[in-house]
């Protein structure tokens, strides 16, 4: 297959590049994102390979299909940006990459934990200044705290496994629990119990029309006063609005996220020299307490070889046997 690679960084076409050689597939790569105007450059392209913040949406499959793509591979796990009624329709098939290193983004988690519990962000910038005062630095311990997880599934069920190594108490919401979660010691509650009882609540579910916002203003007034709300997932998962009044009015103890609601046209990119005119983002970083990471968490050697190699077999797959394993 001839595949036009959207959004494509310097960091991961190494890893696409190796991954990709022998296969009979070739790539072509492009920085911008996909959407209604770029989609006219996949034109003699048998498939186009996407990433979070591509918007593949009934306009863009509809010019795809216009253009002779066939398959639409998403080298990530979640596909909340794409229309797949539209390309059934349309007989474009969608893959994507249902796991590749959860270990890279557990651990991202547990950074951004450990980084806003021990003021990490702050100490780093006094030390650098001269400052070596330990005002304004009080975490706390997170042996026996009690973490909520929503989501247990591959990714969520590492991060309980390293929050039971800290010897925390992990409080788990999931349609479906986890068999290695239970044996973990993990138990498990309802949505609203695992809120309310949570010192530290991390997600890791997907984002669907179900999950949309499932952090709002009423879950953040169940939630313990001062704790702590962690997302690696999506960013659709919270209301950011309702962050920040609950940040304004301490309810919510810290935030650190690596995901953002609005985040399409912001990361990924080199936006110094700008004015970024997203209020809300804005305004989250002038709190002392809270981090944000720019959707990094997947950012590691293994996840990146992971992706590229399973990007690979999902092509391969399609082009032999006209249906893949991860096929949505």
């Amino acid at each position: 297959m001839h595949v036009l690679v959207y959004s494509s960084r310097r960091d991961e076409k190494t890893f696409l590049c190796q991954a990709f050689e022998g296969s009979g597939h070739s790539l072509q790569f492009e920085e911008g994102h996909l959407t209604e105007r770029s989609a006219r450059l996949a034109s003699g392209f048998d498939a186009v390979c996407v990433f979070v913040n591509d918007r593949v949406n009934a306009e863009v499959i509809e010019v795809l299909a216009q253009t002779g793509v066939r398959a639409i591979a998403l080298r990530c796990a979640g596909y909340n940006n794409v229309d797949l009624d539209a390309a059934r329709a349309r007989g474009i098939a969608v893959v994507r990459v249902p796991a590749y290193s959860p270990h890279a983004i557990a651990e991202h988690a547990v950074a951004l934990i450990m980084s806003l519990n021990r003021n990490i962000h702050k100490a780093y910038n006094r030390v650098r200044d001269g400052n070596f005062a330990l005002d304004g630095l009080l975490g706390f311990d997170l042996y026996d705290k009690t973490v909520g997880v929503i989501g247990t599934g591959t990714i969520g069920a590492v991060f309980c496994r390293i929050m039971r190594g800290f010897g925390c108490r992990v409080l788990a919401y999931d349609l479906s629990p986890n068999d290695d979660c239970l044996e973990l010691g993990v138990e498990y509650a309802a949505l609203a119990e695992v809120i309310r009882a949570a010192d530290v609540l991390s997600l890791h579910c997907p984002l669907t029309p179900a999950t949309y916002h499932l952090i709002d203003a009423a879950a953040l007034a169940r939630m313990k006063a001062g704790a702590m709300l962690v997302n690696t997932s999506r960013g659709g998962l919270v209301d950011t609005a309702a962050v920040i009044l609950a940040l304004k009015s301490g309810q919510l103890g810290g935030l650190a996220i690596d995901v953002y609601e609005e985040e399409g046209d912001l990361f990924f990119e080199d936006l110094s020299d700008r004015v970024i005119a997203d209020d809300n983002l804005m305004r989250l970083t002038t709190f002392p307490n809270v981090i944000v990471t720019g959707h990094q968490a997947f950012l590691t050697r293994e996840a990146l070889t992971g992706i590229a190699a399973c990007t690979c077999r999902n092509l391969t797959q399609l082009e032999q046997d006209g249906r893949c394993d991860n096929q949505l």
